[in-house]
């Protein structure tokens, strides 16, 4: 059963091939996608390094060569989107729909934040495509959210009336970090003295990662074996960090931190948004990293604040293990939100 359903606002289309994309500062992926009545079928799909693009256009052109020519363009991007145009927030790209479509023969482009895109995504989802962390109340209704740590910490909603769920974006990640123990303030201080603001982005995120690491080393003397510290020069940190957090003493204690932090930040957005309905981690660091929630520890971290734990205590908590879904979330929206107006061109909602 899946855990929300997008009312069918306008009717969609019957048949449409379209190019979907997730947008990252660093990582992109792309896909031609065939939707027919109800079913997405992907016909091909690629990741990019963003960095080595310099437009969004350029990118495109490189992924479509010998490709079947897509009817619509909808790409979830890493970023507040305004009047149909953004600017990445962690890559110095400005992408605006108007003019992309123009560089595409007018094909209709649509933009949309890439959690928001993920939101739209649920609708597309499997049971397989969730691990629960914890169940919560069943047959629980109300609003949803979705909180996604990768290069940045991306948020979105989605609003109930009652009978659907609607998707909307949030830059909710950017809001300020809350410490809450005597090690979380010397954390904040520390971060502080780099960045002047200390946002949730800064904690929860790949590069929140490493700066737990560097804070647990640097501050409170934790020790880096001489093997951790040359493969950190070479590889991704946030990559290494969770993949020897079962055999690293400062690894494992860095990835509690980090899961501490998330579900802190989970229970905020919860009750920022009322979020009975349910609370959705994707992105690829909690893919990669699952396996090491404590589900028991994350659901007491998300429980405790204070007078509203019966609240919380009711909220289902769900990884999204599906690694398509912002990419089939885009495709959602271009098909049942982004429907024909009666010149035969694309409109939204």
């Amino acid at each position: 059963m899946k855990p929300v359903f997008i009312s069918k606002t306008r009717k969609p289309f019957v048949n449409i091939t379209l190019l979907a994309g997730d947008i990252g500062a660093i990582k992109t992926n792309l896909a031609l996608i065939r939707f027919n009545r109800d079913s997405f079928s992907v016909l091909n799909q690629q990741g990019f390094h963003t960095k080595d693009f310099a437009s969004i256009h350029e990118m495109l052109q490189a992924f479509s060569q010998g490709t079947e020519r897509p009817e619509v363009i909808s790409l979830g991007v890493a970023g507040p989107v305004q009047n149909d145009k953004v600017v990445l927030t962690n890559v110095h790209w400005e992408i605006d729909a108007a003019h992309l479509s123009q560089l595409w023969d007018n094909t209709p482009v649509f933009l949309l934040n890439d959690i928001e895109a993920m939101a739209f995504g649920l609708g597309t989802l499997k049971p397989e495509d969730i691990h629960t962390i914890y169940m919560g109340n069943e047959g629980g209704q109300g609003n949803m959210a979705v909180l996604s740590p990768e290069a940045g910490l991306g948020e979105a909603g989605l609003f109930w009336d009652g009978e659907s769920h609607y998707p909307f974006a949030t830059e909710g990640g950017h809001c300020d970090f809350a410490p809450r123990t005597p090690l979380d303030v010397e954390f904040y201080t520390y971060l502080q003295k780099k960045f002047s603001h200390v946002s949730w982005e800064r904690v929860i995120s790949e590069a929140g990662i490493y700066a737990i690491f560097q804070f647990l080393r640097d501050k409170k003397e934790r020790e880096e074996p001489a093997w951790l510290a040359e493969k950190l020069l070479v590889h991704n940190p946030a990559e290494v960090i969770g993949e020897y957090a079962t055999a690293c003493s400062i690894c494992n204690e860095t990835m509690e931190h980090f899961f501490r932090y998330l579900a802190y930040e989970s229970a905020n957005i919860a009750l920022k948004l009322k979020a009975t309905g349910g609370i959705f981690l994707g992105g690829s660091l909690l893919r990669q990293n699952s396996h090491l929630v404590d589900k028991h520890v994350f659901h007491r971290n998300f429980c405790s604040s204070g007078r509203l734990h019966a609240f919380l205590e009711a909220i289902p908590i769900h990884v999204l293990a599906n690694d398509k879904l912002a990419l089939l979330g885009a495709a959602y929206y271009a098909t049942h939100v982004a429907v024909p107006d009666p010149t035969g061109h694309l409109a939204t909602l």
